[in-house]
């Protein structure tokens, strides 16, 4: 099975949350991927001074592939029925996509997209 981190989750596993980690050393090799728009919402946190700092967003993504936003992602983003702000909404459109499960520690920001596949490894 194979999943997407959304950012929330992929900055939980860059600073060591036990479970996540946990979880995400459970996966095949090539198991994680990280959508473009969830490394650009992380990338623009970092570069404001937030976690994780950069070289270690950058020594991440060379573990875990960034995968491009692509057309079939931007078509099914565009017939979302979810008014959720616009990382959230790219990311949930991407995952469908993609047909990945997608990781998150907000299960609220997902729960109103028809069909998309979510887990929260916090809990």
């Amino acid at each position: 099975m194979r999943y997407m981190l959304d950012a929330n989750a992929f900055i939980l596993l860059l600073t060591g949350y036990p479970s996540v980690v946990a979880r995400a050393s459970e996966c095949e090799e090539d198991g994680l991927v990280l959508s473009a728009a969830a490394f650009a919402e992380v990338a623009h946190g970092s570069s404001h001074g937030k976690p994780p700092p950069a070289e270690v967003l950058q020594r991440a993504i060379q573990r875990i592939p960034v995968l491009p936003f692509d057309a079939a992602a931007a078509q099914l983003y565009a017939r979302l029925p979810f008014r959720r702000g616009g990382f959230d909404r790219l990311i949930a459109a991407h995952a469908l996509a993609a047909d990945v499960t997608l990781v998150t520690a907000n299960l609220g920001d997902f729960s109103g997209v028809p069909g998309l596949k979510i887990e929260d490894w916090t809990q």
